[in-house]
């Protein structure tokens, strides 16, 4: 009874958001409460349920679409490989959030726009309805969490693409936004020496809320206890971590993923990088009414922790385009983040 208040609770708190983000935002919520369908019940669905329509051609290089096992894939390559890339194009792995398609988060994120300006390769998995009912990644699952679960097929896909393209190994990033923050999280702290940063959309903390019910608390309440312990946890199975410089983004008016979450992200973030409480802190105001402040940690002079809060956001991407579900106007993420991977190498 007292789980099903709070579920009940945290449905009414979707109503505040905006009326098309809560409809879809809704369903999502709804369809990680309902209960595991039997296998058989499972391939029945692995026909997607949303349409996944090819991407528009928003940029001039090639747009790629693949299968590895279940997973399907699509691939941006930019029309010229820059002329500062000699071992190859730096690449992003983009990981949709829940009720979104691979492509739908290509077009949302105009991220391929941007790659193209950039030079960057961007990839982007996208999880099966077989797996999932509402394309959640499983970043609430212990096993995907300890580098088993969905973190096998994205790998998978992954080490595909590296052995078909020429893509520079020391230029790879992961981010992601909801799930596919709490995804791409977990990708890089299960293969640190592989991604040289992450960014974190409207993401939940990690190594807490196992299973759906607690993935819900997580979103809500944050990680509690769990903040740090994880954290120590993952430093405990590996003592030698490598940096691992991250860009956090969260709306101010997120009612799905609450603001808590970047906070306990940044803790994990200082904990994981061995950053000092008192390592100095730069902080710029953008805006006024409708702007951003960005905070950034700095160990010496290299900005390992940016932190960013975007006033009135909601939980869907800023600087997307709002016509496709849980994007919105704002400061440029897809920008930002690039910006921001274009700074570290691992």
């Amino acid at each position: 009874m007292v789980k099903r208040s709070a579920n009940l609770r945290l449905l009414r708190s979707l109503m505040k958001a905006g009326a098309a983000q809560q409809r879809a935002a809704t369903k999502m919520v709804t369809g990680m409460l309902a209960a595991p369908k039997p296998r058989r019940a499972a391939r029945q669905a692995a026909a997607p349920r949303v349409r996944t329509p090819a991407a528009a051609p928003v940029a001039p290089g090639r747009w790629l679409a693949g299968q590895h096992g279940p997973m399907s894939y699509w691939l941006y390559l930019p029309h010229a490989v820059p002329a500062d890339a000699p071992d190859g194009l730096p690449l992003v792995l983009m990981l949709h959030g829940c009720q979104q398609t691979a492509t739908q988060f290509a077009q949302g994120t105009r991220m391929n726009a941007m790659a193209e300006k950039k030079g960057y390769a961007v990839l982007y998995p996208q999880q099966s309805v077989a797996v999932h009912a509402q394309r959640c990644w499983r970043w609430f699952d212990r096993a995907t969490q300890l580098g088993g679960g969905d973190v096998q097929p994205v790998s998978a896909v992954l080490a595909t693409v590296l052995g078909q393209y020429p893509i520079d190994r020391r230029r790879i990033y992961v981010c992601g936004i909801s799930a596919g923050a709490g995804m791409a999280n977990i990708m890089a702290l299960n293969f640190p020496d592989l991604f040289a940063a992450v960014g974190l959309h409207s993401g939940p903390v990690y190594g807490a809320g196992h299973g759906a019910v607690g993935a819900l608390g997580v979103m809500r309440h944050g990680g509690g206890a769990r903040t740090e312990t994880a954290i120590r946890e993952v430093l405990a199975r590996r003592a030698a971590f490598p940096p691992l410089p991250t860009i956090l983004i969260q709306g101010e008016a997120d009612t799905v993923v609450s603001a808590i979450n970047q906070q306990q992200l940044v803790r994990q973030s200082l904990l994981l990088n061995g950053v000092p409480s008192d390592a100095p802190v730069k902080v710029t105001r953008r805006g006024t009414r409708s702007g951003h402040e960005i905070r950034d940690y700095l160990v010496g002079r290299q900005v390992v922790l940016r932190v960013v809060r975007v006033d009135a956001l909601a939980h869907a991407w800023s600087g997307g385009d709002p016509k496709i579900a849980f994007h919105a106007k704002g400061p440029d993420a897809s920008r930002m983040m690039l910006e921001f991977f274009s700074k570290h190498r691992r």
